[in-house]
């Protein structure tokens, strides 16, 4: 669903980008829309890379003890007693 948005915005900057959208054949709404959802989605991206780059500090640094389970076996016991026990 779309809806009406008002901007304040230099008269020369509203006509250099109705100039620019003109010669890209794309509306200045359609221009202004696609530039709001890529800061958006950059901020997505660099959230992710943040989340990516503390995991990778903290691999490793939890030493789990040699006899424990693994979450693949714990996983397997849990479905083999779901299904095969009656």
């Amino acid at each position: 669903m779309n809806s009406k948005l008002t901007l304040s915005v230099n008269q020369l900057v509203i006509e250099e980008a109705k100039q620019y959208a003109k010669s890209s054949g794309k509306s200045l709404s359609s221009i202004v829309e696609e530039y709001l959802k890529s800061l958006t989605s950059e901020e997505k991206i660099t959230r992710k890379k943040r989340t990516l780059k503390i995991v990778q500090e903290l691999k490793g640094s939890v030493k789990l003890p040699e006899d424990s389970t693994t979450y693949k076996e714990l996983l397997q016991d849990s479905l083999i007693e779901k299904y095969l026990s009656e």
